[in-house]
């Protein structure tokens, strides 16, 4: 029994970090969020307006911290039909980690807005940018660091870092598809594993846990690191901010264990050594 719950914890994470409808006509997109929501990203636009001129990493870090003591909830995004989820009061470590590299982008905008924070989280969170449907959102965070190299949100960073070829075999969701709700439709599991294959044939890179300490002056203030798994058939299993303290790289995230969002007392490397699953990073650099 204890082995079935660990395995149904295990999955729910995995669902969640892979992690009001209103219509914008500006954008035209179907945006299910909180007035709440708004109020927060009001609150955070006063605080760091004078700030927006700082590299983009640093804005990162300030936003990120604003966040502190979030509550983490998981599977916020799972709403039919697909349609773009602004939740700021939940977050889980993936939808995080695209929040604040939607709303640092926004601050750096002439007018930041709501509108143009959706834009963002939009342009982020889904294959170019747009919605069509479940297999449109970015599920596996090695194809979320690889979408948005290519639209010049972030750089991947990995092979300048440790020029390890990552080996990628991702087939998680299409041979889990009870643990999904939106695949009890049989037509989209096809998609899915075609959208694994894909991931699965490209050459892509990461940090091993044994090379952390090589590298770790390279990292960043604000890198987004995707932590990189044992896992069969999935390539990232959560997803952290760096930032450096006392000459160190620690992590800031959505905590499934502390259910909320913390700075980690540990550093990178021990962080990693801790856990019986990770095996290292893929990095993200936000532009």
């Amino acid at each position: 029994m204890k082995t079935r719950n660990f395995l149904y914890l295990l999955i729910f994470a995995l669902n969640s970090c892979q992690s009001g409808s209103n219509k914008n006509t500006a954008i035209q997109r179907e945006i299910t969020y909180n007035q709440k929501d708004k109020e927060i990203l009001e609150q955070v636009f006063l605080l760091f307006a004078s700030e927006k001129h700082i590299p983009a990493g640093d804005l990162m870090i300030k936003v990120g911290t604003f966040f502190l003591e979030t509550p983490y909830v998981g599977q916020t995004l799972e709403i039919e039909p697909e349609q773009l989820v602004v939740n700021l009061r939940e977050l889980d470590c993936t939808t995080f980690a695209e929040s604040v590299l939607a709303i640092s982008r926004t601050l750096k905008s002439e007018n930041p807005s709501f509108e143009h924070f959706a834009g963002e989280l939009q342009k982020i969170r889904y294959r170019n940018g747009t919605i069509d449907g479940y297999p449109s959102r970015i599920h596996y965070f090695s194809d979320w660091i690889f979408e948005n190299n290519k639209k010049n949100v972030v750089k991947d960073v990995s092979k300048d870092l440790a020029n390890t070829p990552y080996p990628l075999n991702i087939n998680f969701m299409s041979t889990h598809t009870k643990s999904y709700k939106q695949l009890k439709d049989s037509l989209l599991i096809p998609v899915m594993a075609a959208q694994e294959k894909e991931i699965s044939s490209r050459t892509m890179y990461f940090i091993p846990t044994e090379k952390i300490k090589e590298i770790e002056n390279q990292l960043q203030d604000g890198d987004i690191a995707g932590i990189t798994t044992k896992i069969e058939g999935l390539d990232i299993s959560h997803v952290v901010l760096l930032f450096r303290k006392e000459g160190k790289i620690r992590v800031l995230h959505a905590s499934s264990t502390a259910m909320k969002v913390v700075q980690s007392d540990e550093t990178l490397e021990e962080y990693l050594q801790n856990s019986k699953m990770a095996t290292g990073i893929m990095v993200a650099r936000p532009l």
